[in-house]
Order: structure tokens, then sequence, then C-alpha cells
């Protein structure tokens, strides 16, 4: 692509892992507001159920980190902490329909697997014993290799998950130093050989546009990864936000690579892992042809949650535990607080720890369909997401503010083809398939929101 092109969309747009993105959450959202709209999400779709748990502990805070996450304290607090999961499970899966079943299950962090073995067990056997599941849930959680040892991911095998996340982010020792990173205690040959033969799914995630990162360096890396054979490999893009997470600071003394050579970078692990055999999904993903994730992108199924990318299949309304976790109902978003000692505290006192959350109207539901179908699926399908929306296309493009002045200008300039039946993004402009999807979003024409750059 050329680079003026790049130029002129490396804009700050929101990354749309949601509609509306988090940071138009409003505290002015309460309890009983999430009290009301779980009772609503029982006769809403998704029927099924995602559960999502926050494990905010880290032993270790990475510079580069955009989540939610804790210097570990003592065992005492991680215990009450452990203790109001439980609680706060019971007291929302008592608002629920007991003959809804659980679709995908989820642990992020933080660092969940900081959490001894099985205290996760135990948290698993509390969801799974309240609801059945579909057939094949996704049981997953996110791990960190450089606080494992090889009895630790035994133990680990014993807690029920059938899919393993593992945040390798660069096999350059220079690069983890600098970000702060600490580096796995095992080959991770070794551990993906170890899930493997235990029947699980395996993605390992790495991460471009770090300091001292260069193409040739992030090939090596790329290389070694695709030896490995994970199930999935992710290629996430840093996003560099220090005005919502300080901490990011420090890596702009040591340099950042630009928008030019993080667009190489992107497109060196684009053209690696495809050359490989994976096929490309979304911004990130890249997965065998056999994926069920592939098989979805295939029919325009495809769908993500904050989680990360699903099938229709593994799709639910999703109910978060934890600090800071947001649920993600069919007509609301509901954060909790982000002090820990006021978690702990409001969950003891029988109260859901809701500090801002997000009602949205109908016409920001059709909004969220058409962004999350295009950001998914790199195409949409005017006619089938009307059939979604229970409306006809012109009703669906009056109220996101289709204007197609503006896709005529995509189109120039190479991002996208399209008609009045059906959008797609074209091989070279899915880099900036968040441009577009910010056209629709009406929120965006007077926003003063702050978001990344694409690259």
């Amino acid at each position: 692509m050329k680079q003026e092109i790049i130029q002129k969309y490396n804009v700050p747009v929101p990354r749309y892992t949601s509609y509306p993105p988090a940071n138009y959450f409003d505290t002015s959202f309460d309890e009983e507001d999430y009290r009301k709209a779980i009772r609503q999400s029982d006769r809403q779709q998704p029927a099924e159920i995602s559960f999502y748990l926050h494990i905010p502990f880290c032993a270790q805070l990475c510079h580069y980190c955009g989540c939610n996450s804790y210097p570990y304290a003592d065992k005492e607090q991680t215990n009450q902490y452990i203790r109001a999961l439980h609680k706060e499970i019971e007291l929302i899966t008592g608002e629920l329909n007991p003959a809804r079943k659980i679709a995908q299950i989820h642990y992020g962090g933080g660092t969940p697997t900081l959490l001894p073995a099985e205290k996760i067990k135990a948290l698993n056997e509390d969801l799974l014993q309240r609801f059945e599941t579909i057939d094949r849930p996704e049981i997953a959680i996110e791990c960190h290799p450089g606080w494992l040892n090889r009895e630790q991911w035994k133990q680990l095998m014993q807690c029920g998950f059938n899919r393993y996340s593992i945040g390798v982010q660069d096999f350059n020792p220079e690069v983890l130093k600098l970000v702060n990173r600490q580096p796995a205690q095992l080959p991770v040959e070794e551990i993906t050989a170890m899930l493997h033969d235990q029947g699980a799914r395996v993605n390992l995630d790495l991460l471009y546009g770090l300091p001292h990162q260069s193409v040739a360096g992030f090939t090596e890396t790329l290389e070694r990864a695709i030896r490995i054979r994970p199930d999935r490999l992710v290629a996430f893009s840093y996003a560099h936000v220090p005005w919502a997470f300080p901490r990011q600071k420090i890596l702009e003394t040591y340099g950042l690579p630009d928008s030019e050579t993080k667009s190489r970078l992107y497109e060196t692990a684009r053209r690696l892992l495809t050359e490989a055999g994976y096929k490309a999904i979304g911004l990130d993903h890249f997965v065998w042809p056999d994926d069920e994730l592939y098989q979805a992108l295939q029919h325009g199924q495809l769908h993500r949650n904050f989680q990360g990318y699903c099938t229709r299949r593994t799709t639910g309304q999703v109910y978060a535990f934890g600090v800071t976790a947001i649920s993600q109902l069919a007509s609301a978003y509901a954060q909790n607080t982000k002090d820990l000692s006021a978690y702990i505290r409001l969950v003891g006192e029988n109260r859901l720890p809701v500090c801002k959350g997000y009602s949205l109207t109908e016409q920001e539901q059709i909004t969220r369909t058409v962004i999350e179908t295009l950001m998914c699926n790199y195409q949409i399908d005017w006619d089938h997401v009307a059939q979604q929306c229970r409306k006809s296309p012109e009703e669906v493009k009056a109220a996101i503010g289709y204007n197609e002045a503006r896709l005529r200008e995509f189109a120039a300039d190479g991002l996208i083809r399209f008609t009045s039946r059906k959008l797609e993004m074209t091989e070279a402009g899915a880099l900036f398939v968040r441009n577009v999807a910010a056209s629709f979003d009406k929120l965006m024409l007077h926003s003063e929101k702050s978001f990344s750059k694409p690259v």
C-alpha cells in the first residue's frame, strides 16, 4: 500500500471490540440498571451464556499492558478476592434461567495462571454445576509462561480447560527485557506439546509495535512460532494509549517503531503465516483451514466479544465477574468497579459492584450489528444484516448514517469494493477496517474521545 494512503488513514479510531466502545460507558448506569438488564437478557438473543472471570493480579507489570492489572499483593488478599468471585457468581447466576446453557468460559487478566490451580478448578466447578453446557463449549484461560514451571502446567491441565492462550509476545529476550516481560520458564515448544497431548488447543499470542522490534527480528519470532504449530497464532498490534495507561509512557524513552515499520511488521506476519498455511481471521488471528473460526468466516458468521473472536455456536451473552470486568448483554454493558477493596466489600454486602455501563438504543443495536459484521467478516451483506435486525436494508442504512460519498472515497483509495447490496474490504485495505467501521458510527460525528491508531 502506498505510504500516502497509510498516512491518510492512520488516524485515531475505535478498536471496536465493543459498540459503543468502553470509553462511552457512563457512571449514571448503576446496579439496578444492571439487574434489570440481566433479567431482560433471559428473553433476548443469543440464549447461550458466556462467562468471563477477570483475575487482575500480576507478579510484575509489563510496560505495554493495556489491561486492568494490579501488582500481586499477598495470599490473604487473593483469597478474599476468590471468595468474592464465588459470591458474585452466586448473585448473578441466581437471576438467570437455569435452563440456559454455557457456551464459553474465559479467564483473563492480569495473570489468571498466578492463582493456584485448585482455586481455578473450584471456580470452574462452581460455574459448571449451575448450568449445562452446549456440545463442545470453549473453556479457555490466558497463560503467562514466565510464571509456570512444569509441575504447575500439569496442575493447570487438570482444571478442565480445552483452550490455552500462551502470552509469548516476542521470542527476542531483549524486547521482553525492555517491556518488563518475564520470558517463558519452559521452552514454548515443550508447553505446546504437553497441551496438545492432552487434547487441548493452543493459541500463541504475539505483539508487534514494541521497542527494539525490527522486521528481521520479528521474522525470527514468527518463524519459530510457525515451527511450533499452534492451533491459532495471534499477532496483536500494540495500542499506545499512555493517557489511559500511564505506565506505557516508559516505552517512549526506548523508541517505538514508526507507522511505516509497524505496517511492515504486520505485513510480514500476514505473509509468513499465510504462506505457512494459516488463514487470516480479522485483523490479528491466524488459524488452520479446519478451524471453526475459519469455517464461520467462510459463511459470514464470525463473531467477537471482549474475549476475542468466536463462532455463533460458542457465542453467548457475556456475564463477567471480578474487578473491572465488563458484561456484554443484548441491550446493555456493565463494568465493575476498578477499586479492588471496594469490589470485595460490595460483593460481600450482596451488591453487584457496578461502577458504570451503557444501555443501547435500538439504533445503536443496529449499528453494533453492522460494525461487528464488518470487523469480523470483512464484508457486509446488507440483506443478511437486515434480516438479523428485523429491518429493511434501507432502514438499516438510515440507522447508521450510511454515506455513499464516503464509501466511494474508500473505494478510490483501494480499501473497499461495494455495491448497493454488498460491501467488502480489499486485501490491501484490511488494515484499515476500523476506519470503514467508524464511517458507520454516528457517535463519531462529534466525538472528542481518544483512540489508538490502526498502525
